[in-house]
């Protein structure tokens, strides 16, 4: 079968480090990083890496066996020269968009994006807009969207076992680009990707935060999100990290410690023949767990092979996106119901920050 060529652009934790930081975590399956995962689809070959730091990319060339005539400081370069099927693209959101389209504008049919998708609402449609007039696909690193922990908890939801859905509860949504655009995506993936009505937000520390329409930071937020299937989500903050639930009309699911335990109850009276109603535990199935990044990975190529759309998609990365930039400005606007879709933000993040130094041995 067809072997695909790959590159990574953005070669820091993410991109391809990350694993050295996570050895021994329970929640994680290696490969985690997008070049381990390439590396560990017998589907693609990586050939080359981008970033603008050459002695990041010289680590990098050492551990992924990537020569030094492939190491790129123009990511434009590498793709004129490397004829690439998938580009991974892991630099910060700020960079984002401009590769992703330059990308797919020349030539990349898959692109694997690392999250949040864009540091702008009109950034994130141009993206949208560059992806689908060049018959591209793109999977955004969400990685919860292709862990078997959260599948099963989607295929109770879906049997009906527990009745239909009817809250979803994040309990600490922490910061909006780094965590809440993997949350946000998780709850939309629970409820089979509805669209969203509205949201109501707010954020709890915004000193420092605006510059004009410029938003200088990666702010907390809590809120309410109405889904157009009756659905409400609620994304709070309490420090019950890595913990969602989705409630029932039946019974609850709920992952405690980012899906290490999984939890389902049913509703039950507390005692036999009287009114007075409770919950009662019932047994989760098993759940074989496996590395999320390699079934992202797979899940590319198997679009590649088929021409079917991937789980994730472009579509999706944007109704994502389009949340925490309808929480910052449901906060704006004094924290009222902002509705979906979100009309004219002038919303854009821009910080100074230096690039995130990678660890090159386990720690």
């Amino acid at each position: 079968m067809k072997k695909y060529r790959a590159a990574v652009i953005g070669c820091s934790r993410m991109g391809a480090f990350i694993d050295n930081e996570v050895i021994g975590y329970p929640n994680i399956v290696l490969p985690y990083s997008h070049a381990s995962g390439f590396m560990a689809c017998d589907r693609i070959d990586l050939v080359a890496c981008a970033d603008v730091r050459a002695d990041v990319m010289e680590e990098f060339g050492k551990q992924y066996h990537v020569p030094k005539e492939r190491q790129y400081t123009d990511y434009r370069d590498m793709i004129a020269k490397e004829k690439l099927d998938i580009a991974s693209v892991a630099t910060q959101p700020e960079q984002r968009a401009e590769i992703v389209i330059y990308a797919v504008d020349h030539g990349v049919k898959a692109i694997y994006a690392e999250k949040a998708m864009a540091a702008s609402m009109t950034e994130a449609d141009a993206m949208v807009a560059a992806v689908e007039r060049n018959g591209a696909i793109l999977n955004l690193g969400t990685n919860r969207r292709w862990n078997p922990r959260y599948d099963k908890m989607k295929e109770i939801i879906d049997s009906g076992e527990l009745g239909p859905l009817k809250s979803l509860i994040i309990y600490n949504n922490d910061t909006l680009f780094n965590s809440s655009s993997h949350t946000f995506d998780l709850i939309l993936r629970l409820n089979s990707d509805h669209a969203a009505e509205w949201v109501q937000a707010y954020l709890p520390n915004d000193e420092g935060l605006f510059d004009g329409d410029l938003l200088r930071k990666d702010p907390l937020a809590q809120g309410t999100i109405q889904f157009d299937n009756g659905v409400t989500a609620y994304a709070l903050l309490t420090p019950r990290k890595g913990e969602w639930e989705a409630i029932c009309e039946k019974g609850s699911l709920t992952a405690y410690s980012d899906g290490y335990e999984l939890q389902l109850r049913y509703n039950a009276p507390l005692v036999e023949g009287k009114p007075w109603m409770g919950s009662k535990a019932g047994a989760f199935p098993p759940v074989t767990h496996a590395s999320s990044t390699l079934r992202l990975v797979e899940d590319l190529v198997h679009s590649l092979d088929t021409g079917e759309p991937p789980r994730g998609g472009v579509r999706v990365a944007r109704a994502s996106t389009e949340l925490l930039f309808a929480f910052i400005e449901s906060h704006r606007r004094g924290g009222c119901r902002v509705s979906l879709p979100l009309q004219d933000s002038k919303l854009q993040l821009q910080r100074n920050r230096n690039p995130n130094q990678p660890k090159y041995a386990p720690v």
